[in-house]
């Protein structure tokens, strides 16, 4: 005879704890393990007995532990990109962020921000105040947030601020399978990014 599976409850602890402190989900994360009732009932137990944390509605984290100050607040990005599972929606950098990480801004935002397929908003969770603001540029599905992140630091510089430096620094940073997504999303972008992206990738050859 087969072993009955375990409990949810340890199914999602053990999805949990692979992913590792600081980890934010939402019930959308485990729908693979049964309905999503059941899953928000195990959720439930799971933070009533103090083994996960909820941080607002259907939005919980697996917090990291500071000796002094006990749990800490979830991460930014990893709080945004819940709040992105949870919607349905797919997130990226904003433009300013983007370019500030890629070293092309010394413009420092004043907190990180994030541009998403959806509508606007700001949500409270966990602490903090994450802004969502709807990207005018397409966002890449199954891409890494480095490709993502040269798309929206594009359309933060601006047609006549991508010199040839910037180009190769854009080369360097990216991997083949990052360059054939930009490739392919091409007949989505303004002419002059997608003018770019072949800069880019014959720069990778050049």
């Amino acid at each position: 005879m087969s072993k009955p599976a375990p409990p949810m409850s340890d199914r999602i602890m053990s999805r949990v704890r692979a992913k590792g402190r600081g980890w934010v989900f939402t019930p959308r994360h485990f729908i693979d393990f049964g309905t999503r009732g059941a899953v928000d009932m195990a959720l439930s137990r799971l933070a009533k007995a103090g083994h996960i944390r909820r941080i607002d509605r259907g939005i919980y984290d697996y917090p990291r532990q500071h000796k002094k100050l006990g749990s800490l607040s979830p991460d930014s990005d990893r709080l945004a990109a819940a709040l992105a599972v949870q919607s349905g929606e797919s997130l990226a950098l904003s433009g300013a962020t983007a370019a500030n990480k890629l070293g092309l801004s010394t413009q420092v935002p004043a907190k990180a921000s994030y541009v998403v397929s959806g509508h606007s908003r700001t949500r409270q969770a966990g602490g903090r105040s994450i802004a969502l603001r709807h990207s005018r540029t397409p966002i890449l599905e199954n891409a890494a947030e480095s490709a993502n992140a040269i798309m929206q630091a594009l359309a933060y510089l601006g047609k006549g601020q991508v010199d040839a430096d910037m180009i190769a620094r854009f080369a360097s940073r990216i991997s083949d399978k990052d360059m054939k997504a930009l490739l392919q999303a091409r007949p989505a972008m303004s002419g002059w990014m997608g003018d770019v992206v072949l800069k880019i990738e014959g720069a990778r050859h050049g």
